[in-house]
């Protein structure tokens, strides 16, 4: 019986699987290409960075968009950020929108668990949440980050409250701590259930740059001074030294995957989202521009791959043209994930290349750009991108293997050149302009949010107040949020110039009971992250709040008591621009109300 049992399953392979491979990608906040020793910083200390970067494939041309907010639009859709209508940092144009198959629902629907710990910064409510577009674990802060006003309102990256799938948690200890921290006691505990898929990303370097410990940066200060001085000095090494912890934590990653062994048959990616800041100054790799230029140096990043078990070309590099919305392709491809019918992408894999790096595949142009406006405009902080050229803004040409720092204009020189990278624009313009600033609708009165905290950051209006600070000052900038209720029936609005944490009057200043637990290159954090002042409160003379809901309107006394106003309005099952405003004793608007929280009753 033994024998015929045993050739019964060698007769059938069609039931026995192997597990498919892990999944970890772990991008970095302002982290630049060239802040990482083995790229050639003489004075950066990365030895966890270096270890991996001679242990990957690394791919040497590889670009993103130049800030936060677009790059990771790109990478989970695999489309421009442009097309994906993730557009800006704030002003709702950070959330990407609902109906597009994405990175995490790939791998869900795959058999993957799917976990998030770390910066989302596409979308504060549902349904852009990253439990609403297909992770089942989420550990983060604030949307666009710590200090943000979707973000508890003391946060400074130590000791912090973070959301946890949708609601508060207090951690201990420094924030790239506590999110690889999650990431290794999932890989303990979980690790080998079935495979999963990690999206790890840091809210640091992103300035302010605090750190726990001020002794972090010791082993920088005394160099970076003999060449910089002493304030731009201290910027630098606290910039660094929170680059260290990042690096210190991927070691500590790493030698957690071996310990479980998962080391071997897990894919680790590692990135940036967009070139340097504070660092560049030091070294840049020898290119133009950081964070938000459409040079290289704004947007070429690190990209290692790590894969021990699936025999890609480890110490290699991969000179030709790539781009963040090509990852998610690559991992369809590599994996064989589940997709639908058609997958509506515009990168594409480049899977061959990981196996023979020097492999050029099939010549494209590619564009990035950073308009940040909500009217766009033609060729306006744009570049088009081909493995030998980039014409920026329509003006200024280069011939980047010949001039990697972009110093010599050759417009004049290349008419051809120039008029085919403009067709090239023309069809992409094309592509990515469909409904490409249409606002940000968010669902409220949904049962797997029922309570929709909506916040300044999010006013789809220019100069919107998007970090706590600005909004403590009391900025006079305001506008609208777009919501849709659920369902046709009673909701409740909870207008406030304080968040609900620090539970103060709308006219009067918070008290904070904070204990100094973080610093920055200016010194101690005792407030907030965004704001050095001991006393950065305002009090408004707020005697009236008012709240608009399409043509619905009403406006409420309130007293020097008063912590928060509460409105009802029966609504359809549609959308609706809602404004909620702080009036003076005329009832002449102040500033718009800052924070509030909308429920079905």
């Amino acid at each position: 019986m033994k024998k015929i049992v045993l050739l019964s399953l060698l007769f059938m392979p069609c039931l026995i699987q192997a597990k498919q491979p892990n999944v970890i990608i772990i991008i970095t906040d302002d982290h630049g290409y060239g802040d990482i020793a083995a790229h050639g910083n003489p004075v950066i200390k990365t030895p966890g960075l270096d270890k991996l970067h001679s242990e990957s494939l690394r791919f040497t041309n590889f670009h993103v968009d130049p800030t936060c907010a677009p790059t990771r639009g790109a990478l989970m859709s695999g489309k421009y950020s442009h097309r994906a209508r993730v557009w800006h940092t704030i002003l709702g144009g950070n959330s990407m929108r609902a109906g597009q198959t994405i990175m995490p629902e790939l791998f869900k629907n795959s058999g993957y668990n799917t976990v998030m710990f770390g910066k989302w910064h596409l979308g504060a409510n549902y349904p852009y949440r990253p439990i609403d577009r297909g992770f089942d674990e989420w550990l983060g802060s604030g949307n666009g980050g710590t200090g943000t006003t979707d973000d508890y309102f003391t946060n400074d990256r130590v000791n912090d409250h973070y959301l946890h799938n949708g609601e508060w948690e207090y951690h201990e200890g420094f924030a790239p701590d506590v999110f690889f921290g999650a990431a290794r006691k999932f890989i303990k505990t979980k690790g080998k259930e079935k495979p999963f898929f990690m999206y790890l990303a840091t809210y640091v370097p992103h300035g302010p740059y605090t750190l726990p410990d001020q002794d972090l940066t010791t082993a920088y200060q005394q160099e970076l001074t003999e060449k910089f001085g002493e304030i731009q000095a201290k910027k630098i090494a606290y910039y660094y030294a929170s680059i260290g912890v990042v690096d210190k934590n991927v070691g500590l990653l790493r030698q957690t995957l071996k310990e479980e062994g998962l080391d071997k048959d897990t894919i680790l990616i590692f990135m940036s989202d967009n070139g340097a800041t504070s660092g560049r100054v030091v070294f840049n790799a020898g290119m133009k521009g950081g964070k938000g230029s459409v040079s290289d140096g704004g947007h070429r990043v690190p990209f290692f791959i790590h894969w021990p078990a699936g025999n890609i070309q480890h110490g290699s590099d991969v000179p030709a043209l790539n781009a963040h919305f090509d990852v998610l392709p690559t991992l369809v491809d590599l994996l064989d994930l589940e997709v639908p019918n058609k997958l509506d992408i515009d990168g594409r894999s480049f899977k061959k290349q990981l196996f023979t790096p020097q492999l050029e595949l099939p010549a494209r142009t590619l564009f990035v750009e950073t308009q940040r406006t909500v009217l766009p405009e033609k060729w306006s902080k744009t570049v088009a991108m081909t493995k030998r050229w980039r014409l920026i803004d329509n003006k200024n040409l280069y011939d980047i293997k010949a001039d990697p720092g972009q110093e010599k204009n050759l417009f004049a020189e290349y008419p051809e050149v120039v008029q085919q990278l403009r067709e090239d624009f023309e069809n992409y313009w094309e592509h990515v302009s469909p409904n490409d600033r249409e606002a940000t609708v968010t669902t409220i009165g949904h049962p797997n949010d029922k309570e929709t905290f909506l916040s300044s950051e999010d006013w789809y209006v220019k100069g919107a107040a998007w970090n706590h600070g600005t909004a403590s000052r009391g900025s006079k900038v305001y506008g609208p949020w777009f919501v849709k209720a659920h369902t046709k029936g009673r909701y409740q609005f909870e207008l406030r110039r304080w968040p609900e944490e620090v539970d103060t009057p709308i006219s009067g200043v918070p008290i904070l009971d904070k204990s100094v637990d973080a610093w920055d290159e200016k010194g101690a954090k005792p407030t907030l992250i965004y704001s050095g002042e001991k006393n950065p409160f305002k009090a408004l003379p707020v005697k009236f709040m008012k709240l608009t809901m399409g043509s619905l309107s009403k406006i409420i006394a309130i007293d020097d008591k008063t912590t928060h106003s509460l409105f009802e309005f029966e609504l359809e099952n549609q959308q609706y621009e809602l404004k909620a405003e702080m009036l003076d004793g005329n009832k002449k608007v102040i500033a718009g109300a800052y924070y509030v929280y909308c429920r079905k009753l």
